[in-house]
């Protein structure tokens, strides 16, 4: 998806995948601008890690308190949060009023930080309740002991990500099927096939967003701050569902 933005833009960049264990994040990171490195994205476990790194923090990695977007520039490294916006430019407008996140990590502290911005009373659940309280105390929403109704549900969970469960499997393991399915479902998991989740929802017509256009918008906001240009969505997302 990268590699292809950059050569519609005319650059010779190269974007690489580099696993990095957590113990080797912090040197590895450091070592990247020395190397030609103009910038690089963060995915778990590594964005709590990216935001305590950073000599300099954007608006939404300060709030969110996670980055997945490193900008390296005159020795010092920058931090961002793309996910928030890439989540609200997937989901467009209006934002519904009412919406559930499930999950309270690093994906999930940027829904509720973003859906509260744009204006939606927000509940968090998390399997590990603790987890969901300190994030709803953090970020002035609410904590709720079980799935509830509303209108948006953000599945911000690994639920869906290796395939495993049945066509109804993921909305019984996060709790969903007892109650109203939403109007709009997000699902920041994606893969080659729709999730569990995403079947469920659209087979009760609910609206679905999946992860690979979350992906596109939030790698598009990344791209952009890296070269200062617009970033060619259609590009993206087409190379994008080609992988």
């Amino acid at each position: 998806m990268m590699n292809a933005a950059f050569a519609d833009l005319g650059l010779d960049w190269r974007y690489l995948k580099l696993p990095v264990p957590p113990e080797r994040f912090a040197e590895t990171t450091r070592a990247l601008p020395a190397s030609g490195y103009r910038g690089a994205n963060v995915t778990i476990p590594h964005k709590l890690a990216a935001h305590a790194l950073a000599d300099q923090l954007g608006e939404a990695a300060r709030a969110i308190g996670a980055a997945n977007t490193l900008v390296f520039e005159d020795g010092r490294i920058l931090a961002e949060n793309t996910d928030a916006g890439g989540l609200l430019d997937a989901l467009g407008e209006p934002v519904p009023s009412t919406a559930l996140v499930l999950g309270a990590g690093g994906a999930g502290r940027a829904a509720v930080w973003a859906l509260r911005e744009a204006g939606a009373r927000v509940a968090v659940w998390n399997r590990t309740a603790e987890r969901a309280e300190a994030l709803a105390s953090e970020l002035g929403v609410r904590q709720v002991p079980r799935p509830e109704a509303a209108e948006l549900v953000v599945n911000a969970t690994s639920v869906g990500l290796t395939g495993a469960e049945g066509r109804r499997g993921g909305a019984e393991m996060l709790g969903l099927t007892g109650i109203e399915a939403p109007a709009v479902l997000v699902d920041m998991v994606y893969g080659a096939e729709p999730t569990p989740l995403t079947l469920w929802a659209a087979a009760r017509g609910a609206r679905v967003v999946d992860g690979l256009e979350i992906l596109v918008r939030q790698g598009a906001r990344s791209l952009e701050l890296w070269t200062g240009r617009p970033a060619p969505l259609d590009v993206m997302r087409a190379a994008a569902a080609r992988a």
